[in-house]
């Protein structure tokens, strides 16, 4: 728990705005009948849902420019244990909420059947690269990198696989390393959305967040600030569509266009909360986000396991959740309006905690 220092208002509702979204996407009532903006894409193409992951890391970047001001006067083995411990704990946690409840009928769950890769083990791994790189190497050199990672990504695509579900060079790194029982199977085979390989062009999404946090600081919020954003916004946005043409937009893959895209749209997301949050202090709509935004990975890691604990329950042949989603809001309002209900109260139930936290300045930090 710790007080919480040196932030930009809109940077919280940024991430609470994104929390908010990524916890409503997660839990719907029915996924059969969600509507199409909350869904992600089946493979190449780009909804809403396919923002939010990728929003995530560039908000973990932003909070680097702040966090490894302090790295500056350490020695390199203190960064690397501090590094490594905080990628260690995030990654463990993220294990471990696959792996929850542990037992099923009495038995524990067997470890060779647990997914490896996912969420939090994809932001501690970003979180590690781009924390080692942008403190030993100048933004300049860190923007090089980053598109020698993209490149160099779109190459091992088409060089060591296709374009498809079961020929792409991820899956195929991820069964020769850690085998198809560990991955993950919702595309009705063994397939893993964060796996290692395109864990590389992640890292670029919180390379510029990092890089736009760290711009905002020093040249403050005005309006060349918010100007310089959104132009460099829309170039990135121009760019991604136009590498769509030779690499599909593609978040299960996560592609080097689907970076560049996700990063400009976050540009200029960023640079318009800064207008109305920070330098019009329109604040009368922002507190609702910022309770998420002051405790995200806490709220995010309580909304998923609060829906695997209502999956584990059963109710007459059913989870608790279907008969919560079915009986008390989908029965009454509609497939889809009923899911989308369902899926505001899991949202809803996590902020009422987030709330209480902060009003008794509870601010949990990993």
């Amino acid at each position: 728990m710790s007080e919480l220092k040196n932030r930009y208002l809109s940077l919280d509702v940024f991430r609470g705005l994104d929390v908010a979204l990524m916890i409503v996407v997660n839990s719907p009532g029915n996924g059969a009948t969600t509507f199409a903006p909350l869904n992600h894409a089946s493979w190449n193409g780009f909804t809403l849902t396919d923002l939010v992951f990728p929003t995530f890391l560039f908000v973990v970047g932003n909070s680097m420019s702040f966090s490894m001001k302090k790295y500056e006067s350490m020695g390199s083995g203190a960064v690397f244990k501090k590094v490594f411990k905080r990628t260690a704990i995030i990654f463990l946690l993220g294990f471990l909420m696959y792996w929850f409840p542990f037992f099923d009928d009495g038995h524990l769950k067997p470890f060779a059947e647990t997914r490896i890769f996912g969420v939090l083990q994809r932001i501690a791994l970003c979180y590690m690269f781009a924390s080692i790189i942008l403190h030993f190497v100048k933004s300049k050199t860190a923007i090089w990198l980053s598109l020698i990672f993209l490149v160099a990504y779109h190459l091992i695509l088409i060089g060591f696989g296709d374009l498809t579900l079961t020929g792409n060079a991820v899956l195929k790194l991820d069964e020769w390393l850690i085998g198809p029982k560990h991955m993950y199977h919702g595309e009705g085979m063994a397939f893993d959305p964060e796996g290692l390989l395109s864990t590389l062009p992640a890292i670029v999404n919180v390379i510029i967040g990092f890089l736009a946090g760290k711009y905002i600081q020093k040249n403050g919020q005005n309006f060349e600030t918010i100007a310089k954003l959104m132009m460099v916004g829309f170039a990135l946005v121009f760019a991604g569509l136009a590498w769509d043409l030779l690499l599909p937009i593609n978040k299960k893959l996560w592609t080097s266009s689907f970076v560049l895209l996700t990063c400009g749209i976050d540009l200029v997301a960023i640079a318009t909360l800064i207008y109305f949050l920070d330098m019009k202090k329109t604040k009368g709509w922002s507190y609702f986000f910022e309770v998420f935004g002051k405790n995200t990975l806490f709220i995010y890691l309580l909304s998923e396991l609060f829906v695997i604990t209502l999956f584990s329950i059963d109710v007459n042949g059913s989870s608790l959740y279907l008969w919560i989603a079915e009986n008390v809001f989908i029965s009454w309002s509609g497939g889809y309006m009923g899911s989308l209900l369902f899926a505001l109260w899991i949202m809803l139930t996590c902020w009422a905690v987030g709330y209480f936290m902060d009003k008794k300045g509870i601010y949990v930090k990993v």
